[in-house]
């Protein structure tokens, strides 16, 4: 709606380069820092990063970057049906002002998270729906995306370092606490952090889609970020910087297999994060502890100084 609203007053937006801003939540890095302050942090990554850093990222899949949820889990261990409720109907309220239908709305959270970090068409999307055209669930989709509640992942079409329009997209929500929040919107229970939020994170196969996703949206933070796709593989993310590609393939698992890194191994630039404690080599490829790659996301060379332009 501000978008719309800016176009009704020209010439008052200044002269100054840049004057449209995401506002995101905390990142890893951030809510690490923000919860002990900077030198104690620094002190318990000196200490045991790997223990220290894995039990963060626990939280982080609890609570996310939004300070809402973090109170609510640093004074009570818990995060309050109403915290879950004040961001779904965020979502809900500004969706039925575009004039968006409720059920509709149901349908699409749902199949988001039926189908979560999991490569998928409209046309596929709406098969298995209630809305008759794609054209719809693209729509919703979009608004969902303007809204920064939900990030579509596109293909990198190779040959132009673009999304691929034809191929699949994967979906997912920008940060773990909006999953819970439309989880609670539409399976209410008295207890969804007990029932809900908790069961979710202890479930392995979940916990390496919230993984993906996590690092997913950070990388999008600050340059174009796609998944590769080739009759050779797959590769999780792909940031495009000047004209160069830096594919990074996350396992939630300290269990690999060489047959699934054979994609990424063969690409210059190529990383894997993987739930280990120390860095290794496998074959000649590094493997990076993947909450530790998580808090330095920030830090890498090629992406310091670069935000992304949302289009």
């Amino acid at each position: 709606m501000v978008k719309q609203a800016r176009t009704r007053f020209p010439g008052r937006r200044g002269i100054a380069d840049q004057v449209d801003f995401h506002l995101y939540p905390l990142s890893f890095r951030e809510t690490i820092n923000l919860k002990y302050g900077y030198k104690s942090v620094k002190e318990k990554l000196e200490k045991d990063s790997a223990t220290f850093l894995k039990n963060e990222l626990f939280a982080y899949m609890e609570h996310g970057g939004y300070l809402t949820a973090m109170n609510d889990m640093v004074k009570y261990q818990r995060i309050f049906p109403a915290t879950l409720r004040i961001y779904a109907d965020w979502i809900r309220g500004d969706m039925m002002k575009h004039g968006k239908q409720e059920h509709y709305l149901r349908e699409i959270l749902s199949a988001v998270i039926k189908r979560y970090s999991s490569q998928v068409s409209w046309n596929a999307l709406s098969r298995d729906l209630s809305i008759d055209h794609p054209k719809t669930v693209s729509d919703y989709i979009d608004l969902l995306a303007s809204m920064d509640a939900v990030f579509v992942q596109y293909a990198l079409q190779m040959d132009k370092l673009a999304p691929a329009p034809k191929k699949a997209r994967k979906l997912m929500f920008t940060d773990p606490f909006i999953l819970h929040a439309a989880r609670s919107w539409l399976q209410a229970d008295a207890q969804p952090y007990e029932s809900m939020i908790k069961p979710l994170i202890a479930d392995a196969q979940w916990r390496g889609k919230l993984v993906e996703s996590i690092v997913v949206n950070h990388f999008s933070r600050f340059q174009p970020t796609y998944y590769i796709k080739t009759s050779k593989g797959e590769v999780d993310i792909a940031i495009v910087h000047e004209r160069n590609i830096f594919p990074i393939e996350v396992k939630w698992t300290s269990q690999l297999r060489r047959q699934d890194l054979k994609l990424v191994r063969n690409m210059p630039q190529g990383r894997v994060w993987a739930n280990v404690s120390e860095q290794f080599d496998l074959d000649g490829m590094k493997i990076e502890p993947f909450p530790l790659a998580l808090y330095n996301i920030e830090t890498m060379d090629f992406l310091r100084g670069f935000r992304v332009e949302k289009q």
